[in-house]
């Protein structure tokens, strides 16, 4: 298993523009699933290409305005 320092050098190696602090403030489990959908992106798209989305959160997600 790996440590929550090793996920964060996979994802920056990955995403060099994540920083280290911001990925910091997830815990290990954000952090594996970010990861693994990252790893997807890796590889070619077409029919045996999937990601299936949780359902701990919602496809669209949307704010109101504070004005």
């Amino acid at each position: 298993m790996q440590s929550k320092e090793q996920l964060i050098e996979c994802i920056q190696r990955i995403n060099p523009s994540a920083l280290r602090e911001f990925l910091s403030s997830f815990d290990w489990h954000a952090l594996r699933r970010y990861l693994d959908h990252l790893s997807m992106t890796l590889e070619p798209r077409g029919v045996d290409s999937h990601w299936t989305r949780l359902g701990d959160t919602p496809a669209v997600v949307w704010r109101r305005s504070a004005a």
